[in-house]
């Protein structure tokens, strides 16, 4: 297993800083500390990244980035996120685009950690098979890793998600409030958020006795022609839905447009609180799973670790959906 300066830091119980100034010869430490240092280094079998000791704080300054799919908005927005805000701290993005295929892209993350990256940042759940997740456990052992949206409570790993099966619920809540008894719900995959909002949408039907014949619960490409489809094909069949819910804010628009065609003129609830939902017509309430405030806390989850160490940084981070109610639906 690679020796990294993190776990030198915690061995000696210092900051990785002080690790960073023994490293590069800086008189701004003490004779006693650096020589714990220097000895915990050399029992432990430390060797520096050679390509980073020219920096002066054995660090690349680049963090790794792994998304599934850097085409689609909520990537696409994630990683100028990320960016955005790992550069005001001096740091670069490298990024790896894994594709569909979610049960095999170890080689991903090996090759991210081979590349001498900081630390790793995942969007989403491109890692779900067994030997992903073991290859992502493992790296972490070396560097660490933040996931947003996904949660694998493993050391050195740090999750930075929504909350988006208790804000899925209150979305029910609210058509069930409104005397609404038959909700369509459209999604895509069972990925972490996906399964939230799952359990989140299943759960409310159950708890306000509403209408839980299974085709009202329908999975579909993530395509407007799909979710056009769908809404026809129900419609033609006589399958009563009075409101529409749907994981992602594409479904959303699509699906609006596809009940309006059928003079079908129900609330409609999109989710991630995209760009998509504000240029519909009308536009889309929206659940706004706070991306925003997840790129931040991982960016600032970065920082905490260089500066000071993994003792001092929160293991999960956790934001509430809220609602964003704009013409397809009003509270």
């Amino acid at each position: 297993m690679n020796i990294t300066i993190y776990d030198i830091a915690k061995k000696c119980g210092v900051s990785i800083a002080t690790v960073s100034r023994v490293l590069n010869g800086s008189s701004r430490v003490s004779e006693k500390t650096r020589a714990k240092v220097l000895k915990i280094m050399k029992e432990m079998g430390y060797k520096p990244n050679p390509f980073a000791r020219g920096l002066g704080l054995d660090s690349m300054k680049i963090v790794g980035v792994i998304c599934t799919d850097v085409a689609d908005i909520f990537y696409a927005r994630a990683v100028s996120l990320l960016e955005d805000g790992l550069r005001q701290h001096h740091f670069d993005v490298m990024l790896s685009n894994t594709g569909a295929d979610t049960g095999h892209n170890g080689k991903y993350i090996t090759d991210m950690a081979d590349k001498h990256v900081d630390a790793i940042i995942t969007i989403g759940t491109p890692f779900s098979s067994e030997e992903d997740i073991r290859t992502l456990c493992e790296t972490a052992r070396q560097i660490p890793v933040i996931t947003i949206n996904s949660d694998y409570h493993q050391p050195n790993m740090y999750s930075v998600v929504c909350n988006e099966k208790e804000g899925m619920h209150a979305v029910v809540q609210d058509l069930a409030e409104k005397g609404l008894h038959s909700i369509l719900y459209i999604y895509d995959s069972l990925t972490y958020s996906g399964m939230h909002k799952l359990d989140g949408f299943r759960q409310a039907i159950r708890d306000y006795h509403l209408d839980d014949r299974p085709e009202l619960i329908q999975q579909i490409p993530r395509t407007l022609e799909d979710t056009e489809a769908l809404i026809d094909r129900l419609t033609a069949a006589n399958v009563p839905f009075e409101a529409i819910v749907t994981s992602e804010d594409i479904f959303a628009v699509a699906a609006q447009r596809a009940a309006l065609h059928n003079h079908k003129n129900i609330p409609v609830i999109g989710c991630n609180n995209s760009i998509l939902a504000q240029c519909a017509t009308p536009t889309i309430t929206s659940l706004d799973n706070k991306l925003t405030s997840l790129c931040s806390a991982a960016v600032n989850i970065v920082i905490e670790l260089t500066e000071k160490g993994p003792d001092a940084t929160p293991v999960r981070t956790e934001f509430s959906a809220e609602l964003v109610e704009r013409e397809s639906f009003k509270k």
